[in-house]
């Protein structure tokens, strides 16, 4: 880069004295700027940084005496070099009130050339020195106020400490983090302003002393920190050594990172992964259990498999709406309702009556159990066994207690039986599990149960307690229709659970529909959807962890009907979707080929 041109002053009140003085210093780099008075002096310093000024003393109106002062007394001039030039003969009086103004020197013309010229040369190189010394201090100045700004704006808190751990740094981003300000910890010790969690004192204490004695130049560690209004952080800590020359410590620099949200996210996953683990283990062992004591109690698999079936449904049914509320609270009319709307119970035989009750995880489980025990004994020996008997269940929540009271009428007549079967077992621990108790009716006119579960146990009352009957007058069931003739259809089958697959294949092969399949990857069906050998599709609504948008779109490009076949709810499925039916697993063979038969004629709304 081109250096701008040096500038000198001359000022002489004679023409021709600085035309010699401009022919004389002539050189590249310098420029002389020429005036002929002290007024036109002033007026050009005004405008320019000189490096040197040379003065005439004899001059008429203000002499160089006069000027020299005028420019000691202005910030701007005053540190401006002066060397007096004159022709008059001098004394030492004169030359010390030369020096007196500020002179660095005082020559009698005629002057020395090379003495004139060497000296210019002196003052140029320091001009120049002072410039670059100003060009790096401004440069510095620039990078620390960057620094300093990045510093401000920066997530990490930076504070240092000295070889004493005393507080000689604490960044905008401490305070933002910690709450105090720079004045109000600079010169204190962590422990003074109990900044240090109790905890993690000592761990903090030991390793900033490790790194004062030279032992660890740099460390990190994760440390609980308190702020000033008393909240523990919990942040990650990266601590450097800065040593002089002789390995002596200068002070220790801290960059304190903010992980409070994350280790809270941490924790709350592994939460989470092991409530996940011990639910499936609890979901397992229970069908495990339900299997073993259907079958201990089953005449043979024709009863088996209706009464295991139905009691899985009943399970799902109750974690579908547990699920729907994050697995918080079931509302008790929604799991009445439930046996409604999978046709369990003629709608024209059943009513239920109560005040909206939201029942805790745990108890909803049992309770939906207990209700399909109720249903399913009533098919089978009581009320609904009959044609015209009639099944009412009335709830209300008395001295703190749930009380659900069961009554069949017109059914045959009972009484107590000879032995305990699985059903009637089930009622009874699943009630007394919550700390609730079941307690069977046997009369001429019909079964009954008083049913019992305390408020402690989970119940909790809604904020409407209306009374809405269920069942006749009340909502309607939704039965499901006989499908149609479904031989000679061809279906493509995406699912990658093999078991699952397995069961789907032999409930379609058995109603006469060709399966293509099953595919159990996004690429697998999106091949077999580019040769459209088959008219309709079942969809898995998640193929090892993969979305299966690309497959229903390629199915919608091409006008081929499908069914979601998933353990998702249409929530979690593709939203440009929501008028294709989902067949909620664990699915009820009926429900999936009536669904299959009147697929086509459901619509789909695309995206866009």
């Amino acid at each position: 880069m081109q250096r701008e041109p040096v500038k000198i002053l001359a000022v002489d009140d004679v023409p021709e004295n600085l035309a010699a003085l401009d022919a004389l210093l002539r050189c590249e780099g310098l420029e002389l700027l020429r005036a002929g008075s002290g007024i036109e002096a002033l007026e050009l310093l005004l405008v320019h940084d000189v490096a040197l000024a040379l003065l005439d003393v004899q001059m008429p109106g203000m002499d160089g005496f006069e000027l020299a002062e005028l420019m000691r007394g202005t910030e701007r001039t005053r540190r401006v070099p002066i060397i007096f030039l004159t022709a008059v003969a001098t004394d030492e009086r004169r030359r010390f009130r030369g020096y007196e103004t500020g002179a660095v020197d005082y020559l009698l013309k005629p002057v020395d050339p090379q003495i004139v010229r060497n000296k210019v040369d002196i003052f140029i190189e320091l001009f120049r020195h002072r410039q670059e010394l100003a060009h790096e201090r401004d440069s510095h100045a620039a990078a620390l106020a960057r620094l300093q700004a990045h510093s401000d704006n920066s997530p990490l808190a930076l504070v240092e400490l000295d070889a004493d751990q005393r507080i000689v740094a604490w960044s905008k981003g401490a305070e933002r983090l910690f709450g105090w300000r720079h004045s109000e910890v600079a010169g204190f010790c962590p422990a003074q302003i109990k900044w240090l969690h109790q905890e993690d004192a000592g761990g903090f204490a030991a390793l900033i002393q490790e790194m004062i004695a030279g032992d660890r130049p740099r460390a990190s560690m994760t440390l609980q920190f308190n702020s000033m209004e008393g909240a523990v952080l919990h942040c990650e800590c990266y601590g450097s050594a800065l040593l002089d020359g002789a390995g002596g410590l200068i002070s220790v620099a801290l960059q304190i990172l903010d992980v409070t949200d994350r280790k809270r996210a941490e924790d709350t996953r592994k939460l989470l992964v092991g409530e996940l683990n011990h639910r499936v283990k609890n979901t397992l062992a229970s069908v495990q259990a339900i299997a073993t004591q259907t079958l201990r109690h089953s005449s043979g698999p024709s009863d088996f498999a209706p009464t295991f079936i139905g009691r899985i449904h009943a399970l799902a049914g109750a974690h579908s709406l547990l699920s729907n509320a994050t697995w918080q609270a079931a509302s008790l009319r929604d799991l009445v309702e439930g046996q409604l709307s999978i046709g369990a119970i003629d709608v024209d035989r059943f009513e239920a009556t109560g005040p909206d009750l939201d029942l805790q995880p745990e108890p909803a489980l049992h309770l939906a159990l207990v209700l399909h025990e109720l249903v399913t004994n009533a098919h089978k020996y009581g009320a609904l066994s009959v044609p015209g008997g009639r099944v009412s269940l009335n709830w209300r929540v008395e001295d703190k207690r749930l009380m659900l009271d069961w009554q069949e009428q017109g059914g045959p007549a009972v009484s107590p039986p000879s032995r305990r079967g699985f059903g009637t077992a089930l009622i009874e621990r699943s009630l007394r599990a919550d700390g609730g108790s079941a307690e069977p009716r046997y009369t001429a006119d019909g079964m009954g149960w008083t049913l019992t579960l305390p408020i402690l146990s989970g119940v909790r009352q809604s904020k409407s307690s209306a009374s809405t009957p269920l069942g006749r007058g009340g909502r309607s069931a939704t039965g499901q229709q006989q499908p149609a003739d479904l031989h000679g259809r061809r279906l493509l089958l995406v699912e990658d659970e093999t078991l699952i697959a397995f069961e789907l294949t032999a409930i379609l092969k058995d109603a006469g529909i060709a399966v293509s399949g099953p595919v159990s990857t996004v690429d697998q069906a999106l091949e077999q959807i580019a040769q459209a050998d088959f008219d309709g599709a079942l969809v898995d609504g998640n193929l090892q962890g993969q979305s299966v948008d690309a497959i229903v779109h390629a199915l919608a490009a091409r006008n081929i009907p499908f069914l979601f076949v998933s353990g998702y709810d249409s929530d979690h499925l593709p939203a440009e979707f929501e008028g294709v039916a989902v067949i909620g697993k664990p699915f009820k063979p009926e429900a999936l080929l009536s669904a299959v038969a009147t697929m086509g004629e459901m619509p789909i709304r695309q995206a866009g």
